[in-house]
């Protein structure tokens, strides 16, 4: 589609400024005042926000632990996330069957994606083992355009510190992304089981089993070893502890490079307070790490401000509240994982505005950096000549977040009640309008698997 939007106020990471855009075979053309074009359809934007699509590189779409499963699909979840105003996602891939090779799980998720997506989308692949095998395919699998790797700390695929290091020292010799789920294990199994043992079984204990003790040693442990490798391009997903932030803050200013930190939508907004609600309704907000207190979430808050944050993302992982449920009587059970793609950009904006952070330096965090840290900028997280017309047009106005005005498969948001003042109007995708006046205009499949280039040393 050949579009022009007049006249709406274009907020990007560095400024904000009142002009037209217009767009031509899905890339953005010309940005200036006054622009005319016959036979062009015309979007009106005067007293409309004009933001980059955001870009979500923390998802976990059709996402199989086994027993569960994750309730979104890559249709489901990207029409959520679509309607939220986030137009590219990097989804975090499940683990594969033991012994599998890298591109197996690639390869699954292309057919999971494909033909179902209705926004952009690529996929962080998944280390399960370290072989010779597996560190060829790393520098193979750029070629693919997967240039960024999960790691686990914890969980039954971890790796063990020796083959962290390999992985690392493999990363930098190809300019690979390395993403780190940092908790401590063993801690962790301990008091999961210490806690069982004293049948204390309530949500809350989920809390107290993965004190920010297990963070914070991880993410130490992390840098080290990344020290050790020359420093690797090494990105934190979901810090959610002062201490972790802490830890991240303090290597830099001791010259540690290339480490990056992402934080979410919940560990800015919701607090372990919410383990404690009545009839069970806690279970709905177990995930790992688990929400923190309120002084986690102020440091947070004050990282965004610094600049210690760089990337607000989801980790988002839907469950029925049936499925939770099954963990009434023991918490170690719980599905972990909550949806929160459609919330990000609104409620994001909404609180940071709030506490008097610029609209440009949250931008930055739900778009611009993203894209760049994951190789899609400029195409992606931008409003500038020649990049893809990602767009989406916001209105100052207030809305209540019900599960009823929700587009997840999920049954519940983790953001019942809360009360949003910027409201996503219109969502366009490389120049086709996807969402307008709360209807989906777009087709299963309408997305595209983004190939991605390596990081620079």
């Amino acid at each position: 589609m050949n579009l022009i939007i007049k006249d709406g106020l274009i907020n990007d990471n560095e400024k904000s400024y009142k002009a037209d855009i217009l767009i031509e075979n899905g890339i953005i053309k010309q940005i200036g005042t006054n622009i005319e074009q016959k036979n062009y359809k015309t979007i009106d934007a005067d007293n409309k926000l004009i933001l980059p699509g955001g870009v979500d590189v923390h998802t976990h779409m059709d996402l199989d632990l086994g027993k569960y499963k994750a309730v979104d699909d890559f249709y489901t979840g990207t029409v959520a996330a679509a309607f939220g105003g986030t137009t590219t996602i990097v989804d975090h891939i499940a683990f594969g069957p033991k012994g599998c090779s890298l591109s197996h799980q690639i390869d699954e998720y292309h057919k999971l994606a494909k033909g179902k997506a209705v926004i952009d989308y690529s996929f962080h692949g998944v280390i399960q083992h370290v072989d010779e095998q597996i560190l060829y395919e790393m520098n193979e699998m750029v070629n693919e355009g997967i240039t960024s790797y999960k790691i686990y700390m914890t969980y039954d695929s971890m790796l063990s510190d020796e083959e962290i290091l390999k992985v690392l020292i493999q990363a930098k010799k190809i300019n690979a992304v390395i993403a780190v789920h940092a908790e401590n294990d063993g801690a962790i199994q301990y008091l999961r089981d210490y806690y069982k043992s004293l049948d204390n079984s309530k949500p809350i204990y989920h809390a107290l089993s993965r004190p920010d003790s297990t963070e914070a040693e991880a993410i130490n442990r992390m840098i080290y070893l990344s020290e050790i490798a020359e420093f690797p391009h090494l990105y934190f997903v979901h810090v959610s502890t002062k201490k972790g932030l802490d830890e991240i803050i303090a290597a830099r200013r001791r010259g540690v490079k290339n480490i990056y930190c992402e934080t979410c939508t919940q560990y800015l907004t919701l607090t372990e307070d919410y383990y404690n609600k009545e009839n069970n309704e806690g279970l709905k907000y177990v995930m790992a790490p688990p929400l923190r207190k309120t002084e986690d979430v102020e440091a947070l808050w004050e990282g965004v401000i610094n600049d210690d944050v760089d990337v607000i993302a989801t980790d988002h992982c839907p469950f029925f509240l049936e499925q939770k449920l099954n963990a009434k009587d023991d918490f170690t059970i719980a599905p972990g994982g909550i949806p929160g793609v459609e919330e990000r950009m609104e409620v994001i904006l909404t609180e940071g505005i709030k506490r008097g952070i610029s609209i440009n330096k949250i931008i930055g965090k739900l778009s611009t950096k993203p894209a760049e840290i994951f190789n899609l900028y400029p195409k992606k997280g931008a409003i500038q000549v020649d990049s893809d017309a990602d767009i989406i047009i916001i209105s100052e106005k207030n809305e209540i977040i019900k599960q009823e005005n929700r587009h997840s498969r999920a049954d519940y948001t983790p953001y019942e009640g809360f009360e949003i003042n910027y409201t996503v109007e219109t969502t366009i995708l490389r120049g086709d309008i996807i969402i307008q006046d709360n209807r989906l205009d777009a087709e299963m499949g309408d997305g595209q698997f983004m190939k991605r280039k390596s990081m620079k040393g």
